[in-house]
């Protein structure tokens, strides 16, 4: 069988598929519903049937359409415009902060991973009866999953911050 061949036998029994799928969901999204009040004064609503509940007849709900996508309005005639000069200087700005917010981050990605290598190379002890020394593993662990929660975000902030100025390019 040739390539585009199996491609399009596998589009249409995917289609198949989601057909027979959406169908299921519709037929069983459709059920009894009972409502019940009790001697409070309290109602209800349950689709298991209890004793004192009558059957609510209820219309099946319309078959869900695509919204609808707005139009793109027009610019009104009266709002603000910004002349190209004063934009460049906004951009400029906003491309200033980004690179000072991006060399703090990386500064704290630095520590983040000092403070993760030098977590790494003292163990949590303490010391027991007589004055040997054990290691607390399962404090040693929570403290290694912290300094490596620290380094993952300042990693996400980097790349981030990385992403808003590659959009200046």
């Amino acid at each position: 069988m040739s390539p585009s061949l199996l491609h399009s036998s596998l589009l249409t029994l995917f289609g198949c598929i989601s057909l027979v799928s959406l169908s299921l969901v519709n037929m069983s999204a459709h059920a009894e519903i009972y409502k019940s009040v009790d001697e409070n004064g309290h109602v209800t609503y349950s689709n298991v049937p209890s004793k004192g509940a009558s059957k609510l007849e209820l219309d099946p709900a319309p078959p869900a359409s695509p919204a609808a996508k707005p139009k793109a309005q027009p610019t009104p005639s009266n709002f603000p415009k910004v002349d190209g000069q004063t934009q460049k200087k906004r951009d400029d700005q906003r491309k200033k902060i980004l690179q000072e917010e991006l060399e703090a981050e990386q500064a704290a990605l630095t520590e983040a991973k000092q403070a993760y290598a030098e977590g790494e190379s003292k163990p949590e002890v303490y010391r027991g009866a007589g004055g040997k020394t054990f290691r607390n593993v399962v404090k040693f662990e929570e403290k290694m999953q912290r300094l490596q929660a620290d380094v993952d975000a300042h990693e996400r902030n980097v790349q981030l911050l990385q992403k808003e100025l590659d959009a200046f390019k």
